[in-house]
């Protein structure tokens, strides 16, 4: 497998070279590794209104050197607080999904009590079920999952455990994670969620992940 801090560098570099706009993918991903714009100043040695005009397009769209050398400011800043978002991105690829349709997987050390987990993620428990403790929890774009994954990667999902939480994120109206449950071949008919627990929870997608990165 190739080194995850280079497939990530490439998959940034390339989102934001395709990007029609290019600074506002700049400032998802600066966003999305959590640092602030004075921090990524101080990186690249440039004053912080740099970096503003680059995100916000006032400068020209960003060459191929500068966008090098945010990447790289990027996850050096992720690497000296511990590496999270890399180690996240390799959890990903190792499951072999694109981390835009598998945002987060993770085995637990110890199980955790699953009460704890709603607690975490502020959810609300809408049907109560029987499991106690939780092993893991995968976080899904359950839209991209619907349109990309095939039936044996529904599988995969659920890691090492089908003891986990399964967080579906993009849910509108609730098909979509009806749907996303799919993991035989073909299709069936209906769906019945028996037996387990459900919860929802209105966390913006980054907090959500945030707290979760820390979790347990």
């Amino acid at each position: 497998m190739r080194d995850p801090r280079a497939e990530l560098a490439e998959r940034i570099a390339g989102e934001v070279a395709l990007s029609e706009e290019p600074g506002a993918t700049l400032r998802k991903w600066r966003e999305e590794f959590d640092v602030a714009q004075t921090r990524l100043a101080e990186e690249l040695d440039v004053s912080s209104s740099v970096v503003s005009d680059y995100e916000s397009g006032r400068r020209e769209n960003p060459g191929i050197r500068v966008v090098s050398r945010v990447v790289e400011a990027l996850l050096t800043v992720d690497e000296r607080r511990g590496g999270d978002r890399v180690r996240q991105h390799a959890r990903v690829l190792s499951a072999g999904f694109d981390s835009d349709v598998v945002h987060d997987l993770r085995e637990y050390e110890t199980t955790v009590p699953l009460r704890r987990f709603r607690r975490a993620i502020d959810a609300g428990s809408v049907v109560a079920g029987t499991t106690e403790v939780i092993a893991g929890h995968t976080v899904i774009n359950s839209v991209e999952a619907i349109k990309r994954l095939s039936s044996e990667e529904f599988y995969r999902l659920y890691g090492q455990s089908t003891n986990r939480a399964l967080v579906f994120t993009n849910v509108t109206r609730g098909e979509s994670p009806l749907v996303a449950l799919r993991v035989v071949t073909p299709t069936p008919s209906a769906v019945v969620l028996h037996g387990i627990a459900l919860a929802t929870t209105t966390l913006p997608l980054e907090e959500l992940l945030e707290t979760l990165r820390e979790f347990p």
